[in-house]
């Protein structure tokens, strides 16, 4: 007897080797980046009948090898992932001073900067996939050609009816200039079903004074559903229906902030997936944020 088949969902970005300080001159190698981490809480979030695919590029090295075992032992599939000869993952470098993070990137060569070079592997992975999610930075880190020729895709599964989910989870430095990634935004809000902006970041972008201006905006270019996280402060849920202020979930002790969006995000596309309103979605990301908060980096179980 056959098994039904999955739906998939398909997180697009880059996972890079991460180094974390793990005592006086050693650092400890793990595995991070925006989408992934989504990707990952997605796996242990997802609706039942659902799996979590990770679109991306990686070399053949041993790096690349290690990655992709950590993808699979992740309960991530990983046959959307674009294997490129004599490529290699990018790599940050996490410091802390006084408690404060801040970081160095290595990633100019990385091969997910060529995860949608190929026009053929991009049709296949969209042609099976059943709701896709990227970042800001899936876009920055893109060539131009790529980044139009992702969006393109993204817009004929908007128009077949498929969820198309985008963080615009602006980053300055990836960019040329601050006139790029807005234009790069804007035109990745058009083809996006779900929005799901940080408040600081729009503000220090387009200039919104409030969530509610930053709703409006992408409600304006056709997202059905904005999502405004204000970190500890209440998310505004904006949808055909309806908008509301939705309250944070307090940690009990914050620990490490890092992937708490990413786990929003997660926690809140799953919602969805599973036939949960926008409101009570916006409980369950703000959940799962206040757990990760509590532990060690972004991946907490």
């Amino acid at each position: 007897m056959s098994q039904p088949q999955s739906s998939r969902f398909v997180a697009i970005g880059e996972c890079m080797v991460e180094l974390s300080v793990a005592g006086d001159g050693l650092y400890r190698r793990g595995f991070a980046g925006d989408t992934f981490n989504t990707a990952w809480h997605f796996a242990r979030q997802a609706p039942a009948g659902w799996l979590a695919a990770y679109l991306t590029g990686l070399g053949t090295d041993e790096m690349s090898e290690e990655m992709l075992g950590f993808f699979m032992a992740s309960g991530i599939e990983t046959d959307a992932v674009r294997r490129i000869e004599g490529a290699s993952p990018g790599l940050y470098m996490i410091h802390l001073k006084d408690g404060e993070r801040s970081f160095s990137y290595w990633r100019e060569m990385a091969a997910a900067r060529r995860l949608a070079a190929d026009e053929d592997h991009l049709a296949e992975v969209f042609e099976r996939g059943d709701a896709f999610y990227f970042s800001g930075i899936t876009l920055a880190i893109l060539p131009p050609d790529g980044r139009d020729r992702l969006i393109r895709h993204l817009a004929v599964a908007k128009a077949s009816g498929k969820m198309v989910a985008f963080d615009p989870n602006v980053r300055p430095r990836l960019w040329p200039d601050m006139a790029t990634a807005r234009r790069a935004v804007e035109a990745a809000a058009r083809v996006s079903t779900h929005c799901l902006p940080s408040f600081d970041d729009e503000r220090a972008t387009f200039g919104d004074e409030t969530s509610r201006e930053t709703a409006a905006r992408y409600r304006s270019v056709g997202v059905a559903e904005v999502v405004v996280k204000d970190g500890a402060s209440a998310a505004l849920v904006s949808w055909d229906g309806g908008r509301e202020q939705v309250p944070a979930v307090p940690p009990a002790e914050i620990v490490d902030t890092t992937g708490a969006g990413d786990s929003f995000n997660a926690a809140y596309l799953a919602a969805r997936l599973r036939g949960a309103g926008p409101v009570a979605a916006t409980i369950a990301g703000h959940r799962l944020a206040s757990r990760v908060v509590g532990g060690h980096g972004a991946l907490v179980e």
